[in-house]
């Protein structure tokens, strides 16, 4: 059969390339299609079964990386989320350390104590300004981290929907490749019951034969003891019963006809 389909795509490519120009494409694509739909008939169905299993059997080591990237994912979110809370309890120490100076470098006071230790206003001011600019260069990293976090958490909650999508679609394609494999057995079945089916119509004929010719032997039989009852000799002749009326008079007892009757009904 796979010769006869490949004998005739080569036949459809020849006329094509006789035609020549944009028909040969057409008839060169329409014949690959024949020829690949003529062969995908012939493929049994229970092979096809087995190759949908085996395709289905493949996603499961893609399903098993997707799951080792989110794991890993999930593992460097989880840092940059301690690493982001961190930053920001430093930050809004800092914060309140920035305000306690400037508040004591508005107090107009020469001398503030911090720690058992006194420092001058010149001091207090180079430190503040040191702190305020740690601060924002702290709180420019906070903010590139914060974004960093959202945009991760983003992605590695888009990755989980497509692993659950793409598990999802997998239990679709077990439970459908077994509805398949269902009615292909059920096919099977029906297969085998109506070739019984022929058995048991061979079956029927025998005993209709046996029956016909059963009739016959019957029909041949009865016709014999007719025979014999026709074609018999009458030697012997009953007559009447010389006690017959009293016979007709015991069984009837004395019932008798109205004759008036009778006659009057006539």
């Amino acid at each position: 059969m796979l010769k006869k389909i490949l004998i005739g795509s080569a036949l459809v490519a020849g006329t094509g390339a006789l035609i020549g120009g944009t028909s040969a494409v057409s008839y060169i694509k329409t014949g690959y299609h024949s020829v690949r739909d003529s062969i995908k008939e012939q493929i049994p169905i229970d092979l096809e079964i087995k190759r949908v299993r085996d395709m289905i059997q493949d996603l499961k080591p893609e399903i098993a990386e997707n799951l080792r990237v989110i794991a890993r994912e999930e593992v460097e979110v989880a840092k940059l989320q301690r690493e982001v809370a961190t930053k920001t309890v430093n930050l809004e120490k800092s914060k309140d350390a920035i305000l306690k100076l400037k508040d004591d470098l508005q107090s107009g006071v020469k001398y503030v104590s911090y720690g058992g230790k006194s420092y001058d206003m010149d001091q207090v001011k180079k430190d503040l300004n040191d702190r305020f600019k740690h601060f924002q260069t702290q709180e420019a990293t906070v903010n590139k981290l914060e974004k960093m976090l959202d945009a991760r958490e983003r992605n590695l909650e888009a990755a989980r929907r497509k692993l659950d999508t793409m598990l999802a679609a997998k239990r679709q394609h077990e439970v459908a490749v077994e509805s398949l494999q269902a009615r292909w057995t059920i096919q099977q079945v029906a297969e085998a019951t109506s070739q019984y089916s022929i058995h048991d119509t061979k079956l029927n004929s025998v005993r209709d034969t046996l029956d016909e010719i059963s009739t016959r032997l019957d029909v041949a039989e009865k016709m014999v003891d007719q025979g014999e009852v026709l074609t018999g000799i009458p030697v012997l002749e009953e007559d009447a019963p010389a006690d017959l009326v009293d016979q007709i008079t015991s069984y009837f007892g004395n019932d008798s006809v109205d004759v008036t009757a009778v006659v009057k009904s006539k």
